[in-house]
């Protein structure tokens, strides 16, 4: 079956530029690896960001100037002034260019709801869903941990079930930005913000208590064991990623995604993680890394995961998420979305080339 071309309208973040410079916020970096994979593939890309932009797109419409930014985190509410005002412009952009059956693509949940609201007659979807606050009819989450997470929360609060229109696409990574280093070096890494919740205590007090040296990259206070290189951009992040023995991802709460084990995955590394969320999906004991429970645990990953296969890692990760191979899943979801428009979950002429995971 030949694929469908698209148009989509993607609305990024008030508070960063669309370019790998800003690749410590995971949003943003979803943003633009999803333009390239839709472009890649032939659709038409309307971007709706900031002033500056890496993604390949049809076409980028500025909403918000540098100067209008505010320093730091956003808190993510939509009475913040910065998402107020973003979420204005794009409403008046957006309606200056879509057309019937365009779909409009949003992450971060319900900052953006104003935006699905003033265009009831398209698709709005949420894409890399990677936190709570959903608000829309299709929905595409990260992991199926997360998924099953969601719905939880969601039938607990609201009495909600399933639906047939949302989808489970893992995270994504661009393989050039992480290429497969065959040779490790001798140092651990944590890469991500330095916050309770992410773990980094545990990747502190494991390399100490075992001598092992620790490279800690991210925002936030640094510990008071290891080396801290602060945050760093995608082309030192890869090469962190790729000579490390293992990179530490024991997140405490159900990770979504966690694309930074995803990154290590690629460039050959293995992930030590902990024993929920994503991680049972993604990781394999004794092939891509472990998953530990306990200290005892932990301090014998960082030995074992030297015996472990780096290239079939690198491989596997190439194979499952790379942007080159998620792009068909994104394509093949919104094919099924496009069924809506006739007979939705009764429509029967696909079924002889069946969906993507039929195809080969």
């Amino acid at each position: 079956m030949n694929s469908q071309v698209f148009t989509f309208h993607v609305v990024s973040l008030p508070h960063t530029q669309t370019t790998k410079a800003h690749s410590a916020c995971a949003y943003t970096e979803k943003v633009r690896n999803f333009c390239n994979m839709m472009s890649s593939l032939g659709h038409q890309v309307y971007l709706y960001a900031s002033e500056e932009n890496e993604a390949q797109v049809t076409e980028l419409v500025t909403c918000i100037r540098r100067s209008e930014q505010l320093p730091g985190i956003p808190q993510f509410n939509a009475e913040e002034k910065q998402f107020k005002l973003m979420n204005q412009r794009v409403i008046t952009e957006i309606r200056a260019r879509i057309k019937p059956r365009d779909f409009i693509c949003v992450i971060a949940g319900h900052v953006h709801k104003i935006i699905a609201d003033a265009f009831p007659s398209n698709m709005t979807v949420e894409f890399g869903i990677g936190y709570e606050g959903v608000f829309a009819p299709y929905r595409v989450f990260e992991s199926y941990a997360w998924m099953h997470t969601v719905y939880g929360y969601l039938y607990t609060a609201m009495g909600s079930d399933g639906r047939n229109y949302d989808a489970v696409i893992h995270g994504y990574v661009d393989p050039k930005d992480f290429p497969f280093q065959p040779s490790k070096e001798d140092y651990y890494l944590f890469a991500g913000r330095l916050i309770d919740r992410k773990g980094f205590g545990v990747a502190v007090d494991v390399c100490k208590r075992l001598g092992k040296r620790l490279i800690v990259a991210g925002a936030g206070v640094p510990p008071d064991y290891g080396e801290y290189v602060g945050v760093v951009g995608l082309e030192r992040l890869g090469e962190l990623m790729g000579k490390a023995q293992a990179a530490f991802v024991p997140t405490a709460y159900i990770g979504p995604m966690e694309t930074v084990h995803i990154m290590a995955l690629t460039a050959g590394t293995p992930v030590i993680s902990t024993d929920w969320g994503v991680f049972t999906e993604t990781i394999k004991n004794g092939f891509n890394g472990f998953r530990c429970r306990t200290i005892s645990e932990f301090m014998a990953a960082t030995e074992a995961v030297k015996e472990l296969d780096y290239k079939a890692i690198s491989d596997d990760a190439i194979q499952k998420y790379s942007i080159n191979v998620i792009k068909y899943h994104y394509q093949d979801y919104f094919e099924q979305l496009m069924t809506l428009w006739g007979d939705g979950f009764y429509d029967t002429t696909q079924w002889r080339s069946g969906p993507l995971w039929l195809r080969g």
